[in-house]
């Protein structure tokens, strides 16, 4: 793999030297309300160079790690399926070099391809989730592949007491019901994280975030926003609980979609969670 020209701020190692791989998965097109979520990574590496390589709530620097960003993927945006196989086809290429990959969406679907590659490396896998969405419809609209559904298709691979949701605040009746049976559903906030992250301890642990689950007053800019959502703080303590004290495997961030937000705030939050969550696998790596 070859370093993409333009990086996110000090993830600009080669491939070969780098545990930890950067990329993006530009693809919204089952977006339900409002697209834009694939200007995403675009967004946040011409954006990154308006923060800093150093980190105070860690004391850590981006430049003393050896980080690779291998760019965008070019997605398929009339075929769903192929723009999912060509997501986890190349997170198995991360997986296979004993590498850890860190995929930027893109809409919540895009989980569905990495995390298909992940389950293959990792059968034992669980799921760490944080939402404003419960995503466990059987289907939207008919479709079965979309960002309302990607909490369920994962669901059908790993099936009942493998997937701990958190932050949840909206879905219908029979989401919420369906989770009552078959998920951990923990509705608004973080609480009961600490026991999760002991019930699952030496397992392998795929980490999906969708952004929205900030609360819309500092993250206006993702497709469907939704209010009672949790601060910057709770969400970084929540990220880096579970990366310090999992077994960790995988990591995406998802849901920026940047035209909702010109100011640029939504995008700047995104980045300072990125920064933080490569800083504590990296450190965690060294």
């Amino acid at each position: 793999m070859q370093r993409n020209i333009e990086t996110f701020l000090g993830c600009d190692a080669s491939y070969e030297e780098s545990k930890i791989v950067i990329f993006g998965a530009p693809f919204d097109s089952t977006t339900s309300y409002r697209p834009g979520a694939r200007f995403a990574s675009r967004t946040m590496r011409a954006e990154s160079y308006g923060l800093e390589t150093y980190s105070p709530y860690q004391n850590l620097d981006v430049t003393d790690y050896k980080i690779f960003d291998g760019g965008d993927l070019e997605l398929c945006f009339g075929d769903t399926n192929l723009a999912l196989n060509d997501i986890k086809n190349f997170a198995e290429k991360i997986f296979a070099a004993n590498k850890f990959p860190v995929m930027i969406g893109g809409e919540h679907l895009v989980t569905l391809g990495m995390f298909r590659a992940a389950v293959e490396k990792y059968p034992a896998l669980n799921v760490i989730h944080f939402d404003a969405h419960t995503d466990l419809r059987d289907d939207y609209l008919g479709a079965k592949l979309s960002h309302a559904t990607v909490i369920r298709r994962i669901y059908d691979i790993i099936g009942d007491g493998k997937i701990f949701q958190f932050g949840i605040r909206s879905g219908d009746r029979p989401e919420f019901e369906f989770a009552k049976n078959h998920t951990c559903l923990k509705k608004f906030n973080f609480d009961g994280l600490e026991k999760v992250i002991a019930e699952v301890k030496g397992k392998p642990i795929y980490l999906t975030i969708d952004l929205d689950v900030l609360d819309p007053s500092i993250f206006p800019g993702t497709g469907t926003p939704e209010a009672g959502g949790v601060t910057f703080l709770q969400l970084l303590d929540a990220a880096l609980k579970v990366i310090r004290n999992s077994e960790v495997v995988a990591v995406d961030l998802v849901e920026l979609s940047p035209p909702y937000d010109p100011s640029g705030i939504s995008t700047a939050t995104a980045l300072k969670i990125l920064r933080e969550i490569i800083l504590s696998l990296a450190e965690k790596f060294t």
